[in-house]
């Protein structure tokens, strides 16, 4: 998602000796060097006791690299980067890298937990046959703000708006998340193609430009916790694990509805490990580490057998579980195909724009 997303903008590596027989079939006894899997996703986005658990069950290293947007993910693998073994995008782009032959086709005989994926889900999903992706993680999009700073807080895109709180709010450097949040301000979806909608849109953007310190995706994690930034657009598992540092953060998800992505579990095609890498898919749908990884970062893994696992705190927390109002006017961030080049075109305008 686009990115993934942890207020500790931070990769970890792992490593650990190898234990002999791995519990993968295909594994046979470790020699001098224990096979590794290497994984490229958004900044902390495993718990890394996890990691190290399935380190040890198949006689492996794990070896993490991190993106910080799916643009930059997306232009390293088209540039031919090799020796990645798992990427986490979101939906939309790995719809366009199945497009251009990147990812592999799954094995669904090496993944039995995948009947463990929620079937509502899947019927929002792009790849509802978990074809060449498997769903990790749903992120909401919402806003955060200093409750103590703040005064006359309404859950809606205006508040980008407000010329009182001029430079001390910050808006994702994400051109689906940017311009989604003017389109659905005006009650378009945030998937549309018309060019007149996408214009309104670049238009508001443009006058919310002028109220915002900047775009970006992780300073503001740090900043609205510090109270160097009163109002920002982030994701939720961020702001859950933020208000953890500071109370005073609350969010909201905007009245108007948001764009909700999500990111997948696939498989590059370079991939040197890909049996490894769908032991790997396996482990993290398996109900107990899918509650816990939830539990962790804060965002919901779309698995229907681990719900009743977590804590009645998540289960009614309307950010990872939104409330079905809000839900109903919220989309999920789909491929755009050729359209896609006019986003590109008036993310560019607005960037540019003073």
């Amino acid at each position: 998602m686009n990115n993934p997303r942890k207020w500790k903008a931070m990769a970890f590596r792992t490593a650990v000796i190898c234990f002999g027989l791995g519990a993968a079939g295909f594994l046979a006894h470790c020699g001098t060097s224990a096979p590794v899997l290497h994984i490229y996703t958004w900044a902390d986005y495993f718990k890394p006791a996890l990691v190290a658990r399935f380190e040890k069950e198949n006689g492996c290293r794990v070896i993490i690299d991190t993106y910080d947007s799916n643009e930059t993910m997306y232009a390293k693998i088209k540039a031919g980067a090799s020796g990645y073994d798992l990427l986490t995008p979101t939906s939309y782009m790995v719809s366009l890298m199945n497009s251009q032959g990147m990812v592999r086709k799954l094995d669904h005989g090496l993944l039995p937990n995948l009947v463990h994926v929620d079937p509502e889900y899947l019927k929002l999903a792009i790849d509802k046959t978990m074809d060449h992706s498997v769903p990790y993680m749903i992120v909401n999009t919402v806003i955060a703000y200093l409750g103590s700073r703040v005064k006359d807080f309404e859950p809606s895109w205006a508040m980008f708006d407000r010329s009182d709180l001029k430079g001390r709010m910050t808006m994702l450097n994400d051109m689906r998340e940017t311009i989604g949040a003017g389109l659905k301000y005006l009650g378009y979806s945030i998937n549309t193609t018309n060019e007149a909608e996408l214009a309104e849109a670049k238009e508001v953007v443009v006058l919310w430009k002028k109220n915002i310190a900047k775009y970006e995706n992780e300073q503001y994690k740090t900043g609205v916790a510090s109270g160097e930034f009163l109002l920002v657009q982030g994701y939720s598992g961020d702001i859950l694990q933020v208000q953890q540092e500071n109370p005073d953060v609350r969010f909201a998800v905007p009245r108007e509805g948001t764009s909700i992505s999500v990111d997948d579990l696939v498989i590059p095609e370079g991939a040197r490990e890909a049996g490894l890498a769908h032991s790997f898919i396996n482990f993290l749908h398996d109900p107990e580490v899918a509650a816990e990884n939830t539990a962790f970062l804060k965002y919901l893994c779309p698995n229907k057998d681990a719900y009743g696992l977590l804590s009645d705190d998540l289960r009614k927390n309307p950010a990872i579980f939104m409330d079905a109002e809000v839900r109903a006017k919220s989309e999920i961030i789909a491929d755009l195909g050729e359209s896609l080049a006019l986003y590109i075109r008036i993310w560019d305008e607005i960037k540019a724009a003073k």
